[in-house]
């Protein structure tokens, strides 16, 4: 497979198995994790994007924003088959979300990457920022 049999789609829908899979490959997937979640999860991202190839209708690769549809949002969920990888699929699908969503007037664009995907990033226009990524990691205190 080359480069010109994707295409990047933004979806609303796709087929749970294929998005599970991608999960897995990007090894964001636990075994107590409800496939049927997944619907949700692309409906509600702000876009969902699927890197298909051509010839078999599959998803290869996938990517997601989280956005208020205002002013920031966040790219999260990029993952590649690994066979796959070293294509320019990641990158093909990076760039059509941040056309997705300077499209739709959005010009703050973050995300966190992984651990050595830096260089990645920084080849398609993302820098370090002055914040700082945080984590909650405490328990939820509901009282007033």
């Amino acid at each position: 497979m080359e480069k010109q049999d994707i295409q990047v789609e933004m979806v609303t829908s796709w087929p749970l198995d294929e998005i599970v899979d991608l999960y897995k490959v990007g090894g964001w997937w636990k075994d107590e994790y409800d496939p049927e979640g997944v619907d949700l999860l692309i409906k509600g991202s702000f876009a969902f994007a699927i890197a298909v190839d051509r010839k078999s209708g599959t998803a290869v690769g996938m990517g997601r924003a989280i956005s208020d549809g205002v002013s920031d949002a966040y790219i999260q969920d990029v993952a590649v088959r690994e066979d796959l990888r070293k294509l320019g699929i990641g990158s093909m699908i990076i760039n059509a979300l941040v056309a997705h969503l300077k499209k739709h007037g959005i010009g703050w664009i973050g995300l966190i990457a992984e651990q050595g995907s830096r260089p990645f990033y920084e080849k398609i226009g993302f820098n370090n920022f002055d914040g700082e990524p945080m984590l909650y990691k405490g328990e939820t205190n509901n009282k007033e």
